[in-house]
């Protein structure tokens, strides 16, 4: 396969379009297990019928492999908020449509978030055990659901496309509680968009008549869990996030 225009980078992938597809190329180190399983997980959720960009096939280019998938032309959700503020109340409805959308649909084989999660805190080394063996409580007690959870749901990862929404990225699906993503998408703007933040937060628990107390008790588990990134520019509002007391 020929790929030349390159879209994307980070240290350890790079991703190329080539007419009609993506091309993303893992580094030498890249676990081969980790890029087997991030296909899979496109494949079963690509089997819920939500509008995702489908795998085509993985392989290798050049000793390095690959995933090669639908490429989505079209402007992501993120940067049509930034270029059209007027229009923010619009698209952040449009946004929560789709998240509910997503959590309608089941993936009986993906992880378990609940697993996922401790499995993420328990990895930590920048918080002490006391505040971990809390965390591990916390999320112990939440209720156990089995919806699907995208990991990473918020408007960079949202294409659209001839007036179609289509989500990417899908590496940390798992099946849970739904609140404990709309806590992760909720930090999202917390972090990159805080004058959305509460216009999000109000817009989902509305449309969904959830309280805002039930997803609120979620944020100091998914901020734990989202320092196992080790996003640096993101640590210092992630921590003053652990400590927030429970909302009860």
């Amino acid at each position: 396969m020929k790929i030349e225009e390159l879209v994307a980078s980070d240290d350890e992938v790079e991703s190329y379009k080539d007419d009609k597809l993506e091309v993303k190329v893992y580094g030498l180190n890249y676990p081969k297990s980790s890029i087997l399983f991030e296909a899979l997980i496109n494949a079963r959720i690509e089997e819920t019928g939500l509008n995702i960009p489908k795998v085509i096939e993985v392989s290798k280019i050049n000793g390095r492999w690959a995933i090669t998938s639908e490429y989505i032309e079209g402007e992501s959700l993120y940067t049509k908020m930034l270029n059209e503020p007027n229009n923010i109340e619009m698209y952040i409805n449009d946004m929560v449509e789709l998240q509910l959308e997503v959590q309608k649909k089941r993936s009986p084989f993906l992880y378990k978030l609940k697993d996922k999660l401790m499995n993420q805190i328990n990895n930590l080394d920048c918080i002490d055990s006391a505040r971990k063996y809390e965390l591990l409580m916390q999320l112990d007690s939440m209720p156990k659901h089995v919806k699907l959870c995208h990991g990473d749901f918020n408007p960079t990862n949202i294409v659209i496309h001839n007036n179609n929404m289509y989500i990417k990225n899908w590496s940390n699906a798992s099946q849970g509680n739904a609140s404990a993503d709309v806590a992760n998408s909720y930090l999202f703007f917390a972090l990159h968009m805080p004058e959305y933040a509460k216009l999000y937060i109000d817009t989902f628990c509305k449309k969904s008549n959830t309280e805002l107390k039930y997803v609120q008790q979620w944020l100091a588990i998914v901020s734990a869990a989202r320092l196992s990134e080790q996003m640096e520019d993101e640590n210092d509002l992630l921590m003053n996030w652990i400590d927030v007391v429970d909302y009860q």
